[in-house]
């Protein structure tokens, strides 16, 4: 991993970036991004619990608790 793509990573899981620019930075997928994440021993950012589409992000949230187990 370049030291682009580390920056890149965990200022993503700063919260700092967003996934869109991570996809104008070269990542096509978010497996990427999760996997890039869990070989620097980072997570992903938690978004907000307020706001549109709360019920989809607790659910996105669950299935990768779940996987992750």
């Amino acid at each position: 991993m370049s030291d682009k793509h580390e920056q890149l990573l965990r200022d993503y899981a700063a919260g700092a970036i967003s996934w869109s620019l991570l996809r104008r930075r070269g990542y096509e997928s978010y497996l990427d991004v999760l996997a890039g994440l869990g070989r620097l021993g980072l997570r992903p950012p938690i978004a907000a619990m307020d706001g549109p589409n709360r019920e989809a992000r607790q659910r996105a949230r669950a299935l990768l608790q779940e996987a992750l187990r």
